[in-house]
């Protein structure tokens, strides 16, 4: 491509300067215009610059492989027991990652063992409870926001009733009308009662983005009630609901522990971190290792999605940049 060649310029002395060639591509294409990015392109960007961010995905994503794959991590059965040899052995420290590093509980089952195969009912109810409360949350949330009137006063009435309701009380009571405690009876009992939040914050969020005008102008093309909330208010309105459903997970995780510890949660034999704590507090004077190291995996589990939600508050949330 051939070269323009500048106008030579006059300095203040009145010598003049050497004209420079300026290639003709540069001259047609003007200066590089830049690229604009969108909310979830930032908060990738300052997600990534997070330290908190990356070591709760690291300790999330260890904690679902440990969920799926529990092969990877140990051969051993959380079933089987020797009483007589292992009867409340202590943990043997030399051993990593062996059947017997973390000891044995008061029936003679390896607590690592039980350890890798517990994360996964823990996981399957924070995780399953999540997921039904947000979507029962969400809609109930648009559908009174969007629509608004006495709809919307009939559903936020509902919404408070269901609030009012101590949500571990409700549980406690809910699960005890069962006589077999499974992990998919669990997470409907934790679910019934626990969509509110999600839905008080999705009505707020539906409340704000409706008014907005691309939402005027498709109402005004005559675009359906079901494009517009769908296609144009659900995903400007998702974030702070992400964010609410991220940080709740750890929390449906501990409440399925502390049912579990109170005897109306999870019941054998389904292996799980809230049975273990259950069945090592009767031990806890002979053998406090059978309740500590149980205990301590809800805890990891639950901070790891608590950092998790903080820093993806942090990255959506304009104000807090």
């Amino acid at each position: 491509m051939p070269e323009k060649t500048a106008e030579p310029e006059k300095t203040l002395d009145g010598k003049t300067t050497a004209a420079v060639p300026v290639p003709a591509a540069a001259v047609e294409a003007g200066p590089a215009p830049d690229k604009a990015r969108s909310l979830w392109s930032d908060a990738w960007y300052d997600l990534r610059r997070q330290p908190m961010f990356l070591v709760s995905s690291v300790l999330i994503l260890l904690l679902l492989v440990m969920s799926f794959a529990p092969g990877l991590f140990t051969s051993a059965s959380p079933r089987d027991a020797d009483l007589a040899a292992h009867y409340l052995q202590p943990p043997n420290w030399s051993h990593f990652f062996a059947e017997d590093w973390l000891g044995y509980d008061g029936q003679g089952r390896s607590i690592y063992a039980r350890i890798i195969h517990g994360a996964r009912a823990s996981i399957m109810v924070g995780v399953g409870v999540t997921i039904l409360v947000t979507v029962f949350g969400t809609l109930m949330g648009m559908i009174a926001g969007y629509f608004g009137g006495w709809l919307d006063s009939l559903l936020s009435r509902l919404t408070d009733v269901f609030f009012g309701i101590p949500f571990l009380l409700g549980a406690l009571v809910i699960l005890t009308t069962f006589e077999q405690r499974s992990v998919p009876v669990v997470i409907l009992a934790l679910a019934f009662l626990g969509w509110t939040q999600i839905a008080r914050v999705a009505r707020g969020a539906v409340i704000t983005v409706k008014q907005s005008d691309y939402v005027v102008a498709a109402k005004a093309l005559g675009a359906s009630t079901s494009r517009i909330m769908f296609r144009h208010i659900l995903p400007n309105a998702v974030a702070p609901i992400i964010v609410v459903a991220t940080i709740a997970l750890g929390g449906y995780i501990a409440a399925e522990a502390t049912l579990s510890f109170l005897g109306v949660g999870l019941e054998e034999p389904t292996v799980s971190w809230g049975v273990d704590v259950s069945l090592g507090r009767t031990q806890l004077r002979n053998a406090p290792f059978t309740l500590i190291i149980p205990s301590v995996m809800v805890s990891i589990t639950v901070l790891s999605f608590l950092m998790f939600g903080d820093a993806v508050r942090n990255a959506l949330d304009p104000k807090l940049r």
